[in-house]
């Protein structure tokens, strides 16, 4: 290949790197990454507010609970006031409330303790109107502690309710 070729190729590649072909069969170039100041995200991150990961990082998919307690404090209550309204936006989610419990105490108490904490969250939601139909609760006790050791700070983190999304897929 003389260099005269080589300088063509590379001419080439270089046109053909600079096309933005994100239009191209039907893929809109609005979905992906935006440049600076366009507005735009990626599609499922934390910037899309349509996105699990949005919920998750910026509404805030879980509610603590002080020790024994399945009532809802102030700080939860706020917290579930987003989830609500990102679920009234986002209908097309369902949800499936976890209970969870610290691990003091017998497995049949920290069973009926998160289920108690599911259900105060499901209330809560439907209070703010969420359709029932599209939440469901199970409760897990102690059995999925996020942390363990047996300090106040990680049985505080395992009295929680956690909301965790279902995308509504119909075949």
């Amino acid at each position: 290949m003389n260099g005269l070729t080589k300088i063509g190729f590379l001419l080439a590649a270089l046109a053909l790197a600079g096309c933005d072909n994100s239009g191209a069969f039907g893929l809109g170039g609005g979905g992906g990454l935006g440049g600076p100041g366009s507005g735009q995200f990626e599609d499922g991150s934390a910037d899309d507010p349509t996105s699990v990961a949005h919920f998750r990082e910026r509404v805030g998919d879980r509610v603590l609970f002080f020790v024994d307690q399945s009532t809802l404090n102030e700080e939860g209550r706020l917290t579930l006031l987003a989830q609500a309204n990102w679920l009234l936006e986002n209908t097309d989610y369902n949800a499936v409330i976890e209970g969870h419990a610290d691990e003091q105490g017998t497995r049949e108490y920290n069973l009926a303790l998160g289920a108690r904490r599911a259900s105060a969250v499901k209330e809560f939601l439907v209070s703010r109107g969420i359709a029932g139909s599209r939440l469901s609760t199970v409760s897990f006790g102690k059995e999925r502690p996020l942390e363990v050791c047996s300090a106040e700070a990680c049985y505080a983190q395992n009295r929680r309710a956690v909301t965790v999304l279902k995308a509504d897929v119909n075949f």
